[in-house]
């Protein structure tokens, strides 16, 4: 099971589930394959402002 992040600036969860296709990340994309550029789509913050949740 793919683990879910939480962005730390807006607490937007990134559900590797859903993906972001707005951004063009496929659902079942895990967190760790997302290319370091992306950024939240809710605030902007970079990947590394990413934290795994604890499920």
């Amino acid at each position: 099971m793919n683990k879910r992040y939480r962005c730390t600036m807006c607490e937007y969860i990134y559900d590797p589930a859903a993906g972001d296709p707005d951004s063009g990340i496929a659902p079942g994309t895990p967190f760790e394959q997302i290319p370091d550029g992306w950024y939240c789509p809710q605030c902007g913050a970079g990947k590394a402002d990413f934290e795994p949740l604890e499920d």
